[in-house]
């Protein structure tokens, strides 16, 4: 079994490397981040940056501490992570950085900053169809086809998914820190 300092920190340099460039590195090469454009659209831009980077982080840190692993495909999780935001959204860690390329476009009114949040969806969204899902469906066989038929791939339920939502690990040792 992992330890919590070795998935923390595969998360954390995961969390440089990938949203890092993504949703930090390519916007700013993108835009070079000049001034916010206007008050008004520094508080759009705000509405999505602050709950984006919030919401990135406690999913990195879920991963490495319920998941036991990171986000990144070369050091998957041992256990589905199914809490925390999860309950609401099959996928937090992209809707996080699409919300924080989206608050950079509205900061920044760029146009092309929200052509880039959009195209970054689309590769999200084939990325979790072409591999994503179908690796959870055979490394999770029976927790993850409960969760993908109870909690929506991108638009989050307004109430967190309160069903049959433990997993084997939990049923199991209800006292991990996973509910």
């Amino acid at each position: 079994m992992k330890s919590h300092a070795t998935t923390l920190l595969g998360s954390a340099m995961f969390l440089v490397f990938a949203p890092g460039t993504i949703a930090g590195l390519i916007p700013w090469l993108i835009v070079q981040w000049p001034a916010p454009a206007d008050a008004r659209w520094a508080a759009v831009g705000l509405i999505f940056l602050i709950p984006g980077a919030i919401l990135l982080l406690d999913c990195f840190r879920r991963f490495a501490v319920q998941g036991l692993g990171t986000p990144a495909p070369i050091a998957p999780p041992e256990r589905l992570v199914v809490i925390g935001a999860y309950r609401h959204v099959r996928n937090p860690m992209y809707v996080a950085v699409v919300s924080l390329i989206l608050g950079q476009a509205a900061l920044f009114a760029s146009l092309p900053l929200l052509i880039y949040g959009v195209v970054m969806w689309a590769g999200f969204h084939a990325f979790v169809l072409g591999y994503e899902e179908p690796t959870l469906r055979r490394q999770f066989p029976e927790d993850y086809v409960v969760y993908f038929d109870a909690v929506p791939r991108w638009v989050p339920r307004f109430t967190p998914w309160d069903g049959t939502w433990l997993t084997r690990w939990e049923r199991e040792d209800p006292d991990s820190g996973g509910g």
